[in-house]
């Protein structure tokens, strides 16, 4: 539990609630039902065991932001608690409601607690990725999608670390559940047409095509567009990502459409691959861009454009 203040509203209660939510209980000393609920909100924030943070602004001492809220809820009374996530006033209720209703109205905007565990393993894998610890990533990313197997984000970045370890089977496997969607979600196209690629580098019959056999073939013709994709793909199967794709480019300066816009799909799922997470900020700031992934954005732009 934390005391909002004029000095900490921005840092603890706006920033906070990026990374985990935060209901804020705005409360008075001389107010009977505010000192019924305190007690009670205290306890939920132990059993929710940190998926949400308590805070508490005593509306006496703090008026500007209290009735600022008051105003944007049109509530005039108090205790009145507001949920914040990612840094804005999402909810709220009044009154010293029992706790049962209380949770029902948590369980609305806080994670469950399968949720929040996959949550907390993901975000231990990357730290353990920048360490350099590419097997405890994979341990703990493997029981984010065990505990929430929803959890996309996890998923995503646990397929993408097996294929770049070449456990090809392995991705495999953990894609499988996503197969069974209608639609692929953008990021899962783009773990998609990857492994197909890999398919492509290495047969399962035949023998495997080589740069050699496709450089050859564009020595001939310039314009000889399945020879510049089919290299493309070799590239992407050996992780070669700006040499995959500029041969793309390649192919979208001389033709943007060709086959269905299928070099610039697959140019944007190389681009999908490659983007390191992005980092959590508050709400107004702009998370920094990869320099890898900005530069080639601009390059397809400026070929798609032209």
């Amino acid at each position: 539990m934390i005391d909002i203040t004029l000095e900490n509203f921005q840092s603890e209660l706006i920033e906070g609630s990026v990374a985990t939510p935060v209901l804020l209980d705005i409360w008075a000393e001389w107010c009977g039902p505010c000192k019924q609920l305190g007690p009670v909100l205290e306890k939920l924030e132990v059993e929710y065991a940190g998926r949400f943070t308590l805070a508490k602004l005593d509306a006496d001492k703090v008026p500007q932001i209290s009735s600022q809220l008051s105003e944007m809820f049109g509530v005039r009374s108090i205790p009145f608690c507001v949920m914040f996530k990612d840094g804005q006033p999402v909810d709220g209720f009044v009154g010293a409601i029992p706790a049962e209703k209380i949770r029902e109205f948590l369980d609305k905007h806080v994670p469950g607690a399968d949720e929040a565990e996959a949550a907390s393993e993901e975000a231990a894998a990357q730290e353990a990725l920048a360490e350099g610890d590419t097997q405890g990533a994979l341990e703990k990313l493997q029981h984010a999608v065990a505990t929430d197997p929803a959890n996309d984000d996890a998923r995503f970045d646990y397929i993408k670390l097996l294929l770049q370890e070449g456990r090809i089977d392995d991705a495999k496997v953990a894609f499988a559940p996503v197969i069974a969607k209608t639609t692929l979600v953008r990021r899962f196209d783009a773990l998609q047409r990857w492994m197909d690629a890999i398919d492509f580098a290495a047969p399962v019959t035949g023998s495997a095509p080589t740069l050699g056999d496709f450089d050859d073939k564009i020595a001939v013709s310039k314009r000889d567009f399945d020879a510049r994709f089919g290299r493309a793909r070799l590239l992407m199967a050996a992780q070669r990502w700006t040499d995959a794709m500029d041969e793309l480019l390649d192919i979208l300066m001389r033709d943007k459409t060709w086959s269905e816009d299928l070099a610039r799909k697959t140019y944007i799922a190389i681009l999908d691959l490659i983007e390191p997470p992005k980092v959590k900020v508050a709400d107004g700031q702009i998370p920094p861009d990869d320099p890898v992934v900005a530069t080639y954005r601009r390059r397809l732009s400026s070929v798609v454009l032209s």
